[in-house]
């Protein structure tokens, strides 16, 4: 299987982990099973570091809402109006928490589903310049990033860097840039899986 492949499977997975884990919750304690075989999808599931619920991520200078839409994995959006471009694209932005550690030389994969509902003047696409895992406070350092072309269809977009240092839980987050033109952008689940040290980044 390939790694954008594992990648799509984990989708699935990580949404249905929160009625799994309540589920287990309510049930006596189980014997200990066997750990998932490594680079499976239920290994990867388990390797997401990030709050993937579009409930739990903020918006920065927009007032996005959550929306129904059956068309992305999981049944929701979360809705961003643009007004205009700006010269500081990351005026209008998603912030989404990532809530475990990260270790120096850990491999890392964001992947999330994105899309455009409306275009400026019509167009077609739209390319978000900065997507992102950086610190969650000033100066707001980017450990890696790198720009995606969205459409109006939904796709899961992937970039991959590796972690230059140890970061505690809760002092990176993903940043996604908006502010590039007059336009609506629907942005669902966002995750980032930890690798950890033996996968490759590219």
């Amino acid at each position: 299987m390939t790694m954008r492949r594992a990648v799509s499977r984990l989708v699935a997975l990580c949404l249905a982990a929160t009625a799994v884990a309540a589920l287990a919750q309510q049930q006596p304690a189980q014997a200990q099973q066997a750990a998932p075989q490594p680079g499976s999808a239920e290994d990867i599931a388990q390797r997401i570091i990030s709050v993937p619920n579009p409930r739990g991520f903020a918006v920065i200078g927009a007032q996005g809402q959550i929306r129904d839409d059956a068309g992305v994995q999981g049944g929701h959006a979360l809705r961003i109006p643009v007004p205009g471009r700006s010269d500081q694209p990351w005026s209008v932005s998603v912030s989404v928490p990532i809530n475990r550690a990260v270790h120096a030389g850990d491999n890392l994969i964001l992947a999330f589903w994105a899309r455009l509902e409306t275009g400026e003047n019509g167009a077609e696409t739209t390319v978000l310049p900065f997507n992102a895992v950086q610190l969650a406070s000033a100066p707001y350092t980017a450990i890696f990033n790198g720009p995606l072309t969205i459409s109006h269809n939904w796709q899961i977009q992937e970039i991959r860097g590796r972690a230059d240092r140890d970061y505690d839980a809760g002092a990176i987050n993903v940043a996604i840039h908006l502010a590039t033109a007059r336009q609506v952008v629907d942005i669902g689940p966002v995750f980032v899986v930890n690798m950890g040290q033996s996968a490759p980044a590219n």
